[in-house]
């Protein structure tokens, strides 16, 4: 295909073939952009402006719920870039001087305490709630009883009650609601499942988040506000409402299982959220089983035809493995993810191919964008362009599902 050739850089070294993917520099780009990263503006960052780079559909007015450390790290500075879509209207957080240094730091003058007086503000038109996880589903829900847009950072909620909860508000509102699952958005990933659709035939698929605790990477790199001056019936009222949304999901079993099920809404909801994208719902857990308190975790699933490893732990080496790999009878599709607490780390694209005597590796890098911000961008366009979503409450419905069947097959084997 000649426009995928002008694309390409190439440099074959005996049989490996070494390809570097052009970035896109602006909206008009050709097939390419289009065929391997849907949300092609990734690149330049140009959303809703015309080719002058003038605004055509106006900066969507943002409040901000929730001002901890993956606030910090990557939403508020993508935000402040992003500055011909964005602006940062107001911000919320329970800890007083954090609000205040957060608010300086990016010069916002309304600073809320509670997240039902920023809901209230007339003056915003999106809210991002990126507190924690027990306060998400009220949240977006008073956004949107509020007439304001939402995106809410995965587990979108904890127990099925609050995500139909959820749904039923923005069916009501006529708003969106957006579930921030950001490896979904990487490049890399979008054109990792146009390779897999071509698969005649999958054998076997494995995803893998073999990751050092998120501290050893923020330390090196990040500065991040952390203040103790939360009121102690706050934390007090946060952990009451994580056991009780935590028992509505699954029973009796969180008494054993409570922190498990809190781990998967956490990190292992980034790679089931990329799985179900990928291949579908599985068919059934053929097995699961946790160990060690780093949590440790291996599941079977079963599809149809093939099944599909998941492998998850933390410990204390300094490194992030978390890769996707589908193997077909001819090729093998590989996506190796870093650190998203480190901004503009590429996420990778790896095509291993046989035809006929020849066997061929390329190894892909589209861009250098992070998911985040592509993930952002994304956001901004479904809002001012009506573009349709991509990670919706309906979708993240099944990471509930598939939480609930993990538990089950953990409690079958003991």
């Amino acid at each position: 295909m000649e426009h995928k050739r002008k694309s390409i850089r190439t440099l074959k070294i005996e049989n490996l073939v070494i390809r570097t993917f052009v970035s896109c520099t602006n909206r008009t780009k050709a097939a390419n952009c289009e065929l391997f990263v849907p949300m092609e503006r990734c690149y330049s960052q140009d959303a809703g402006n015309n080719r002058r780079g003038e605004s055509v559909t106006g900066k969507l007015k943002l409040g901000i719920i929730g001002l901890g450390e993956i606030a910090q790290i990557a939403h508020l500075p993508i935000l402040s870039s992003l500055r011909d879509q964005f602006e940062i209207t107001a911000i919320c957080d329970v800890s007083p001087q954090l609000v205040q240094a957060i608010g300086r730091q990016y010069h916002v003058d309304k600073r809320y305490l509670t997240s039902a007086d920023l809901v209230a503000d007339p003056d915003i038109e999106a809210v991002f709630v990126l507190n924690s996880d027990e306060y998400h589903a009220d949240n977006v829900i008073a956004a949107l009883e509020n007439g304001k847009h939402a995106f809410v950072e995965k587990p979108m909620a904890l127990n099925m009650e609050d995500a139909e909860r959820i749904m039923a508000a923005e069916k009501a509102s006529g708003k969106k609601v957006m579930v921030g699952y950001m490896r979904r958005y990487a490049p890399a990933f979008r054109q990792a499942l146009e390779e897999v659709k071509q698969m005649k035939h999958i054998n076997y698929a494995r995803f893998r988040d073999i990751i050092g605790y998120n501290h050893y990477f923020i330390k090196q790199t990040q500065n991040v506000f952390r203040f103790s001056d939360i009121p102690a019936e706050l934390a007090a009222q946060k952990e009451a409402r994580g056991k009780e949304q935590v028992y509505k999901a699954i029973g009796d079993s969180a008494e054993l299982y409570s922190n498990t099920y809190r781990w998967m809404a956490g990190l292992c909801s980034h790679d089931f959220s990329a799985m179900r994208e990928m291949l579908g719902m599985p068919k059934r857990v053929v097995a699961a089983t946790k160990w060690s308190e780093r949590n440790f975790m291996n599941v079977l699933f079963e599809y149809e035809g093939f099944h599909v490893v998941y492998e998850v732990g933390f410990d204390h080496h300094i490194r992030f493995d978390a890769a996707i790999e589908i193997f077909g009878d001819q090729k093998t599709v590989h996506v190796q993810y870093d650190s998203g607490y480190i901004r503009h780390l590429p996420t990778t694209l790896k095509i291993e191919q046989s035809e006929g005597t020849s066997y061929t590796e390329s190894v892909i890098r589209p861009t250098y964008t992070d998911p985040y911000t592509c993930e952002i961008l994304h956001f901004y366009e479904a809002v001012k362009e009506g573009k349709p979503l991509n990670t919706t409450a309906e979708d993240a419905i099944d990471d509930l599902r598939l939480f609930q069947m993990i538990v089950q097959a953990i409690e079958a084997a003991q």
